[in-house]
This record gives structure tokens, sequence and C-alpha cells, in this order.
């Protein structure tokens, strides 16, 4: 009996870490029908294999333009690699995810009104913790 309930449990778990996975390739971009680059950018946001770090989104704006956290970029596909404009020349989206990602999330931090709001009610306590009385 006791063996059959941890096997039972065993079963459980697997199911568990299967709809979990599940869950983690879900769709999260869909692409404009019709749209090569778009369609290629979804495919590559979906089948990103830590999508946990993909914390700076791109947005469409029109075709092969982007948003990309406060920066707008220029994407092309070509030989189905996806390259984005940088200055004058073009980097990988790999490329170009490693070296901006960091500066556009410090970016939208230094935005986040809970954040500002809890620094300068620490301030504020510390200055009247420290003030004479």
């Amino acid at each position: 009996m006791l063996a059959e309930i941890e096997a039972m449990r065993a079963e459980i778990e697997t199911y568990r870490n299967y709809i979990i996975d599940l869950k983690a390739r879900i769709a999260v971009y869909i692409p404009v029908k019709d749209d090569v680059i778009d369609k290629r950018i979804a495919e590559y946001i979906n089948n990103y294999p830590d999508r946990q770090n993909l914390k700076v989104m791109f947005m469409r704006e029109s075709a092969g333009v982007y948003q990309f956290g406060s920066k707008r970029i220029a994407v092309k596909v070509e030989k189905d690699k996806i390259n984005i404009r940088v200055g004058g020349g073009y980097l990988t989206i790999d490329e170009f995810l490693d070296q901006y990602t960091p500066g556009e999330l410090e970016k939208l931090e230094r935005k986040d009104p809970m954040k500002r709001f809890s620094q300068k009610v620490a301030v504020t306590r510390a200055i009247r913790d420290s003030s004479p009385t």
C-alpha cells in the first residue's frame, strides 16, 4: 500500500513538472500576419530556452521597426538570421540582447514609481532618525 502511494506521488510530480514545462512553452508573442520579420521574432521569443531572462520585450511599431525598452530599433532577416541595426552595422539578436538588455533594465528600474517612492520614504526616515530632537 505504501509503495503504491509513493508511486502515485512520483507520477503526480512527473505530471506537475510536465504541466510547468508546457506552460513555459505557451506562445507569448503573436506575430502580425504576412510580416516575415515579425514571424521570425515571434519564433525566436516563443522558442527562447529560458524565457524568464527575456525581461525587455520587443514591441512592433511597423514593418522592421520595433521598440526595445527605450530604444527604437531596425530589424532585418537575412539568411534566416535576425539582425538588428546598431550604429553603422548590425548585431545578431543574441549579441544585441546580451549588450543592451542590462542597460534597458536599469532604465526601467529607474522609472519604476514604487521603487522611487520607497527610496524617498527611506531617505525621509533616515533624515528624521538622524535629526536632533
